[in-house]
Order: C-alpha cells, then structure tokens, then sequence
C-alpha cells in the first residue's frame, strides 16, 4: 500500500509533467500558425504551376518525355514522410503503416520496391526492420528550407532517369485541421498530367509564347517538381504540429484528471491515518484511566 509520502511524490512528479506537457503545447501552436500560413500559401502556387503544366505538355511529351511517359512497373520506390520526433500522438505510426501495407501490396504484385525515409522516425523503423532503403533525409522538419525540397527532388530525379526505379510515390500527412491529418499516396514520378490535352487550353484562345510552348515547357518542369515536393514537406511538417499540439492537449488534461485522482487518494489516507492516530490515542487514554 502506497504512503502519504509516496503520494505526493507522486502528485510532483505528475505535476511537473503537466508543464512540460503544457508548454509543448503552447509551442506547438506557435509554431502551427506560422506551418499553417506556409501550406496555405503554397498550395495555389503549387496547383496553378500544376495546371499550367499539364495544359502546355504536348501529345508527344506524354508518350516521349522522360519525366512523363509511364513505364512498365517493375522497381517502385517509395517516399515516406514522417517526423523527426515523437509525442505527436499516431502521426508518425498511421504512415509507417500505410507505408508498410503499400509495400506488402507492391510485393503481392510481383513489384519490388525500396523505401527513401523523410524523418528519423521512419528511417528508424524501416532500417531496423531489413526493409531495402535507398536514401534518407533526416533532421529537416527543426528548420524548414526549401533546399531540402530541391536536394530530395535532386536525388529522386536523377534515380528515376538512370532507370533504377520506374515511378515514384510519396506518402504522407496532407494538413487538414489541428486535430484532422489525412494520409496521401501521390505520384511524384513519372509526372502525372492532369485532364486531357492542351487543346481546350489553347483552341480559341491566341496565345504568343516567348520564346517557345516547348521552351517554357521544358522550364517548368523541374519548376513543377520541386514546388509539388516543397508542398508535401510543408503539409506534412503542419500535420505534425497539429497532432502534435493536440497529443499535448490531451496528455494535459489527463495529467490534470490524474493529479484530482492521486490528490484525493491522498486526502483519503491522511484523514485514515489521523483517524488511526485519535483511536490509538483514545484506546491508550481509555486504557490508562481504568488502572
């Protein structure tokens, strides 16, 4: 049976805990607002440059185009983006998981694939579990740069033109609400065209490019590419601070509710005690007075 002491060792401890909690929390939801206005300004850029691309990308660069023209699926790979620390709540478990079934599924297929981790987390599950990895980004979701979108879209890129892998799919966190995060498996490789061909985009309409359709074509697409990976990096970077943000939400309120509960278990045992006391001490009177 627990004592006084013990109790209230107990009630610091949890006390102590729920500022951390508490303040996690606080610094999430800083850091979430500045996340937020980032997702939400990327996301037009990132959808209009994906509009303009798929209306000025030609027959022939659908069927031709190396970053375009789907392949025989073969060798796959796989972009998991996760966190780089914890106490997020089922963030970083929900897209292990789903990284997993897609593997599971991908090999039921006969399709082989190799696993490239964004986040520690990740890295660290896959690369203790014998699953093939290619590459790795760790450390980046501190101090977000759109460098790091350039470098992962460097190194996929240059993968998937040597021919070692076929297409390329990211999974991740998309930015909903603070308490809402929604898990997308998106193609980034070979670079899916939206709706059909560039002629509703251009009969009727006289258009002059300068210098060429072809030339600000072939310009937008590492444009494309590079803005579609800074808009995952960035959703996925909101999604964690929203479950982050509210995994410490609960965890303090449950440390509140579990403080209520050890302070009154210890008023129960002190006024148990006080009672034991005032009997052994009316017994001991008792006893003395019929001497």
């Amino acid at each position: 049976m627990a004592t006084l002491r013990d109790i209230k060792r107990r009630i610091k401890g949890v006390q102590s805990t729920q500022k951390i909690t508490k303040a996690m929390k606080m610094v999430a939801a800083v850091k979430l607002r500045r996340a937020q206005g980032s997702v939400i300004n990327a996301r037009p850029y990132a959808r209009n440059i994906n509009l303009m691309f798929s209306r000025l990308v030609s027959e022939e660069d659908r069927l031709s185009h190396k970053l375009i023209a789907e392949r025989e699926e073969k060798n796959i790979a796989v972009v998991v983006v996760t966190a780089d620390r914890g106490l997020c709540g089922s963030f970083n478990t929900n897209i292990i998981k789903e990284g997993v079934r897609f593997v599971e599924e991908l090999k039921r297929d006969g399709i082989s694939s190799s696993i490239y981790c964004v986040g520690k987390k990740g890295f660290d599950y896959f690369s203790k579990r014998g699953y093939n990895l290619f590459g790795k980004t760790t450390g980046l979701f501190s101090a977000l740069h759109f460098n790091y979108a350039v470098n992962i879209y460097n190194e996929l890129t240059q993968q998937f033109l040597s021919g070692k892998f076929d297409k390329i799919a990211i999974i991740y966190n998309e930015f909903k609400s603070i308490i809402q995060q929604k898990i997308i498996i998106e193609q980034y490789l070979p670079i899916p065209v939206s709706g059909g061909d560039n002629s509703e985009f251009l009969i009727g309409a006289n258009y002059i490019f300068e210098p060429s359709q072809k030339y600000i074509f072939e310009y937008l697409v590492p444009k494309h590419l590079e803005a579609q990976m800074w808009r995952v990096l960035l959703e996925s970077n909101a999604a964690e601070l929203g479950a982050r943000m509210t995994a410490m939400d609960n965890a303090t309120t449950n440390a509140k509710e579990l403080i209520r509960t050890l302070q009154l278990k210890y008023n129960k045992e002190r006024q148990a005690a006080i009672t034991k006391e005032i009997l052994e001490i009316v017994s001991g009177a008792n006893a003395l007075s019929t001497k």
